[in-house]
């Protein structure tokens, strides 16, 4: 089951949520005028996400298509908090095991090493251990991935909106990645409503000049979108990210996700993260990013204002575009005040 959030007409106004059916029917759910809602009555009446939807009913189909809202401008990402300091966006890196032939050069270079060739670096080591241990075995958790922090709600940009990369930024480069999507329960435990496409959206080129500074690199916008894919996640996923210049596809390469195509489960990322008591604090929302497989800066394409990102995947419905914007820095403007 897909759904998306969107916003309402003009004469209802507010938002809705809906579920996407053969042809990319939009039909709404009864009783709700969000995702959070949807999944909050959820848990506290014991159901599944499904089973929720099934128990509020559904409205007469809309006239537009989940196509057309996304062309208006009125699908929103597939969760978000009313308070946007309650929604945490973080994610794992090193998580996917990349083409063959990335696989092989690993190899090579543990080989050079071992017969006393050039050190590896401390990523692909970071990428070997969870090649070794990042499975859960027998309901114990597997090594720790590589963790970032990306930003609280307001870093969330909605489908079909421009991605603002800041002007102090180095680069403003593609991640096509899965994300999951949870809600902090009333206990303390949380709840995965589904997986849906993101685009993490970082500057590659601030990271490359030092691995220590990744965090810097990753405190920028994303975009999740459009639809939330309720249930467990496909084996494996396989897709397409391009990159679109006045129309015209200036970069493109398949990508593979999906546990089938990681060295991490999703039961070990998902432990790593939230055994930190402070990302279990009942009401809030996470946004986790799974991991990439392809970049374009990895081929040597470097993003200009206007491009546009487009991320899809069959099992996700409709394809994830956001335009490369700049955003003016006021801090360099206003600067810091003593009190």
């Amino acid at each position: 089951m897909q759904l998306i959030q969107f916003m309402a007409g003009p004469s209802e106004g507010g938002t809705r949520v809906g579920r996407i059916e053969a042809g990319g029917r939009v039909v709404p759910v009864l009783g709700v005028q969000g995702t959070y809602e949807l999944a909050w009555g959820a848990i506290e009446a014991g159901r599944s996400l499904a089973a929720q939807v099934d128990a509020l009913g559904l409205d007469a189909p809309l006239g537009d298509d989940a196509a057309a809202l996304l062309a208006q401008g009125r699908i929103l990402p597939p969760l978000t908090h009313r308070d946007p300091a309650h929604c945490v966006i973080t994610g794992t890196g090193l998580t996917h095991l990349g083409s063959a032939t990335a696989r092989d050069r690993m190899h090579k270079a543990a080989r050079a090493e071992a017969e006393g060739g050039a050190p590896l670096t401390d990523s692909m080591r970071k990428f070997m251990l969870g090649l070794e241990g990042g499975k859960t075995r027998e309901n114990s958790a597997g090594v720790a991935p590589e963790w970032f922090y990306k930003g609280d709600g307001s870093a969330l940009v909605a489908p079909g909106a421009a991605l603002p990369s800041p002007e102090f930024a180095l680069d403003g480069g593609d991640e096509a990645e899965i994300v999951g999507l949870y809600l902090i329960g009333p206990d303390a435990r949380p709840r995965r409503l589904g997986f849906a496409l993101g685009n993490e959206f970082s500057d590659h080129v601030t990271e490359r000049q030092n691995y220590l500074y990744l965090a810097h690199s990753k405190l920028r916008p994303c975009s999740v979108g459009p639809a939330l894919r309720v249930g467990p996640l496909p084996g494996d996923v396989r897709g397409t990210s391009r990159i679109l210049r006045d129309g015209r596809v200036v970069w493109e390469k398949p990508f593979a996700s999906g546990e089938a195509n990681m060295c991490h489960d999703i039961a070990n990322l998902e432990f790593h993260h939230f055994k930190y008591t402070q990302f279990l604090r009942p009401g809030d929302v996470h946004l986790h990013f799974f991991g990439a497989a392809v970049l374009s800066f990895v081929d040597g394409f470097a993003a200009q204002v206007g491009d546009e990102f487009e991320i899809e995947a069959a099992e996700f419905g409709l394809p994830l575009r956001n335009r490369l914007a700049v955003q003016a820095a006021p801090f360099r403007v206003h600067g810091v005040t003593a009190l």
